[in-house]
């Protein structure tokens, strides 16, 4: 499914997103006049691809393709482009801003969770090139600071947030796990376990057909799924999917793709990521699934994955400056 020329059309992308600098769409609370500055001024890292959450994602597109392909059409291109922009430096930068006044909740928690996924992108690719050294070391900083302020966070967070967009809590968890696993942060790790289980333990027949709204993105109740699945043993885990999965209408509904009616529109666009997330959370699912479920599922996949791997790399930007990271989540799940 990942071929050579689909990896150097989303890193075509990537690498033309993260140089677009407007549209830009800040995430930022004034105290005073004097807080007003350009994107590249307040985030001198991740300036492009229209929001702050978006270019970190975009840059964790460019590090995972090249951990999948080191060899693909776009790699030097990939390498010359992080080299610049992962500096100590920028991240610095970055820092400065995060830690100025008012910006206790920025980004809170789907930022967070893609800068824990690139940082655990960045440590694997370390490991397999040591070209990637200098762009892992600036960023750790920036990820310690985030994994701070999720251990801050979470003890104080008495409800997850179930929206199908940014502020779903258990997509921003699902990311940041791996980084977890990737540094041996143990008590990030058993936080969100702790949490999770809290949250999401007693949860019965999800009522998947309220899914989705208007303009989400992701698919809370996959997702929430996905999330137990990591923090649940195989068994566990049997036992929880059998009182949580939704009926057989719900079910179904989960399976279907989701039809975008127009891809111009910023916020209809966000469709497309609902197929591409349920793509992304029923391959990790399927393995722990009943056997009934694993001919409809497997079906599903590939319905989801070509009703929206397209739209990655072709049409609005509206679509295009985020959906090729969610793109690659689905193509390469398993």
């Amino acid at each position: 499914m990942l071929t050579p020329p689909l990896i150097a059309a989303l890193a075509r992308t990537a690498l033309a997103n993260t140089i677009t600098e407007y549209p830009y769409k800040l995430d930022q609370l004034l105290a005073s006049a004097r807080d007003l500055a350009a994107p590249r001024a307040l985030h001198p890292l991740f300036w492009g691809s229209y929001d702050w959450h978006s270019c970190v994602h975009m840059h964790w597109t460019l590090v995972r393709l090249l951990r999948r392909l080191p060899t693909h059409a776009l790699a030097d291109a990939s390498r010359e482009h992080l080299a610049q922009r992962l500096s100590a430096a920028a991240a610095a930068g970055e820092l400065a801003t995060l830690q100025g006044s008012h910006r206790q909740t920025f980004e809170r928690p789907y930022g967070w969770g893609w800068l824990l996924k690139l940082a655990a992108e960045l440590e694997g690719l370390a490991r397999d090139d040591a070209r990637a050294v200098p762009w892992r070391d600036a960023l750790r900083p920036l990820a310690m600071a985030f994994a701070e302020r999720f251990l801050h966070y979470l003890p104080r967070a008495d409800f997850p947030v179930r929206t199908g967009a940014h502020s779903n809590t258990a997509f921003a968890l699902l990311l940041a796990l791996d980084w977890c696993e990737a540094v041996q942060h143990h008590a990030l790790r058993k936080l969100i376990a702790e949490r999770a289980h809290r949250w999401f333990g007693r949860d019965r027949r999800y009522p998947a057909t309220y899914e989705p709204g208007g303009e989400d993105f992701l698919s809370a109740g996959l997702v929430e799924a996905a999330l137990m699945r990591r923090v649940l043993d195989g068994c566990d885990f049997a036992d929880w999917w059998q009182t949580f999965r939704p009926d057989e209408d719900g079910l179904g509904n989960w399976l279907a793709p989701v039809p975008v009616s127009d891809p111009t529109d910023a916020r209809i666009v966000h469709l497309h990521g609902v197929n591409l997330v349920r793509a992304w959370c029923w391959t990790q699912l399927k393995p722990e699934l009943p056997a009934t479920l694993q001919a409809p599922v497997e079906r599903a996949i590939d319905a989801l994955r070509a009703a929206s791997v397209p739209a990655a790399t072709g049409g609005d930007y509206v679509g295009t400056h985020w959906l090729g990271s969610f793109a690659l989540l689905a193509l390469e799940a398993a």
